[in-house]
């Protein structure tokens, strides 16, 4: 099989450019050269030359520096869109081409046929500072080859009147209130949920003087993690998985704010994050940082006002109202949502057995001497039934639908080499490359690099899985693991042990059909089986963000929010982590990576809105 790549990549055969043009020219040169006609362009408002500096591929990718937003504008008419609407309004000046060692121009070639002069830069607009990377590819006939832009990622990084309180800006004010006087009930901002999203969003916004307030409805934070099954922990590294609080100064000018600073595990860490430390870890997060944290605390009841702009909330805090005023709320239910999700099956009160979702599962030792039948076939099924098998329990796993399969070690190698995500490597450099290029791009060097771990590195582990019966899938398009992610939240199982057992039989496994209904004594299926069982789990997700917003906020809130999964048109996430549709709302989600990188682009988005800086009008182009 053989990935289909978008017309869109420019490899060198379609630029009808040779391996020896590529080689032969200067990164240092052309970048150089490039960013000198950019730098002359935007200083004399030439839109015209700014888009020719562009291939015909090309794309520029906004994260809250020119748009406010999260926005990839692909093509030279787009382009030429989003220069005609905010350069003038944004300002961009003071640009900079970086010489640091990571960062100075530099050949790259993510695929055997396609290859990229990379560098970073710096910039200033009206209102902050940011950082930026470009990709050129040669253009034109050879030898005559000049070097256009196919990828242009502006970043904002910090605002300028309003800098991250952090380093030399620290608070050094001598608080004389007492603690209680200090964790006031009338935030500017209320964040609902104290997961990884909630906590690193109250943490940048608090760092950036915005009174917030974060609402938990379990009686420790962290609970979130510890509360879940024991033999829960992440399936990918601890490198990708760190937590961002603050931001990095450099130390040759301290005044230049680089990247959020990463709040690092301890080198004692191990190297998949087992859930309980994972909970202590963020309840410690909530404490040194010095969070707002009402446990043990819901949301009963949310009223927009359209005339002050601003949210009537009502809070129980552990059986006693308060009634409290925002400007804004941001959704952090957890990656999916925090609603289970169980299929309708007829019979379930004629079931003699045990149902429960997941999210209920604690331990496998309780189950020993049981037949269990786990239904899903993705991460937490595959954990679950991993479990029971270890305890020795009779465990069945149903597979309704394929699975994209990755080894552990195959999805490790690729972080800490594509990626880069590593102990030498910055974590915020490698978050600011893995944000450099446009989906569309992306995902072709996804495409390429999943067939090649399927037909290397894990080629065993799949076709063992198909001789037993497992269906397995490349993701969406061929994709892997990242498009599943973006535009479904689910549907892979990174491979800790589970695969094995299910090849050599230890977990049974039925595939390629559905449940119909409960029996008295298990579960019927679609192919005229019935399938026994003391208990039945269904490992089958949560509902989607829409319903935690209604939940809290009501049908008419909930219909002005825009989809809250997979991509646009512009390939970015739909409705998370940018204006989600209806005034003073947004909605954060993800995993730890993905809320490590875009918890402060949410935060400068609402202290921006806050202070005045943009009105949502201005930004529909």
């Amino acid at each position: 099989m053989k990935p289909v790549l978008s017309s869109t990549l420019p490899t060198l055969d379609s630029l009808g450019i040779t391996k020896a043009v590529v080689e032969t020219a200067s990164p240092v040169e052309e970048a150089n050269k490039w960013f000198s006609a950019f730098v002359d362009a935007i200083r004399t408002s030439d839109i015209t030359s700014i888009v020719d500096l562009f291939h015909e591929t090309g794309s520029w990718k906004d994260v809250v520096a020119l748009t406010w937003s999260l926005r990839t504008l692909g093509g030279k008419n787009n382009i030429k869109r989003l220069l005609d609407a905010r350069l003038e309004a944004t300002g961009l000046t003071i640009l900079q081409l970086s010489e640091e060692a990571l960062k100075a121009p530099i050949h790259v070639a993510p695929l055997p046929d396609l290859a990229f002069i990379r560098f970073f830069f710096t910039f200033e607009t009206l209102h902050g500072k940011g950082s930026g990377v470009c990709h050129l590819i040669p253009s034109g006939p050879s030898p005559k080859v000049t070097w256009k832009a196919h990828a242009l990622l502006t970043q904002l990084d910090t605002l300028k009147v309003y800098p991250v309180q952090a380093g030399i800006f620290r608070n050094r004010t001598i608080i004389n209130e007492t603690w209680e006087e200090k964790q006031r009930c009338d935030p500017e901002v209320l964040v609902i949920g104290a997961g990884q999203c909630g906590l690193q969003v109250a943490a940048h916004l608090k760092y950036m003087g915005v009174s917030t307030l974060v609402i938990e409805r379990n009686a420790r934070v962290g609970d979130n993690w510890r509360t879940r099954y024991k033999s829960l922990f992440l399936h990918s590294s601890i490198h990708f998985n760190q937590t961002s609080y603050l931001r990095q100064y450099s130390k040759s000018s301290p005044s230049l704010i680089l990247a959020h600073f990463t709040h690092r595990f301890p080198s004692t860490w191990p190297f998949f994050s087992p859930a309980p430390k994972l909970g202590d870890w963020f309840e410690g997060y909530a404490h040194f940082l010095d969070l707002n944290v009402w446990t043990s605390s819901s949301v009963v009841e949310t009223i927009w006002d359209g005339t002050t702009k601003s949210w009537n909330v009502v809070i129980d805090r552990g059986g006693i109202t308060h009634r409290s005023k925002a400007k804004h709320i941001v959704f952090a239910p957890g990656h999916g949502g925090s609603i289970p999700q169980f299929p309708d099956l007829d019979g379930k009160n004629c079931y003699s057995g045990r149902v429960l979702h997941s999210s209920e599962y604690k331990a496998s030792s309780g189950y020993v001497g049981s037949k269990v039948v786990v239904v899903g076939a993705c991460n937490s099924a595959h954990d679950i039934a991993l479990g029971l098998c270890n305890h020795d329990v009779d465990v069945t796993i149903i597979q309704r639908s394929s699975t994209f399969v990755v080894s552990h070690q195959a999805l490790a190698a690729e972080h800490a080499g594509t990626f880069t995500y590593n102990d030498e490597f910055p974590t915020e450099l490698a978050d600011l490359l893995g944000s450099a290029l446009p989906w569309s791009t992306q995902k072709s060097i996804i495409q390429y690099t999943t067939l090649r771990v399927a037909r290397t590195t894990d080629r065993a582990l799949l076709e063992g899985l198909e001789h037993v019966g497992f269906q397995t899938n490349l993701g969406p398009e061929g994709a892997g693991l990242s498009a599943l992610v973006y535009e479904r939240g689910g549907g892979f199982y990174i491979n800790t042990g589970a695969s094995d057992r299910i090849i050599d039989g230890s977990i049974k496994l039925k595939s390629a059909c559905s449940v119909r209904h409960f029996t008295t004594h298990g579960l019927a299926l679609n192919d005229g089986t019935e399938l026994q069982a003391d208990v039945v789990i269904f490992a089958t997700g949560f509902g989607n963000l829409h319903d935690s917003v209604r939940s809290v906020c009501g049908d008419e809130v909930a219909q002005k929010v825009s989809p809250l999964i997979g991509l646009d048109d512009e390939g970015e996430q739909r409705g998370v982590w940018k204006d989600s549709g209806h005034e003073g709302l947004w909605v954060a989600t993800g995993n730890l990576s993905r809320t490590r990188i875009r918890s402060m682009h949410l935060a400068l988005q609402i202290k921006a809105r806050l202070r005045g800086l943009f009105r949502r009008e201005e930004l529909t182009f």
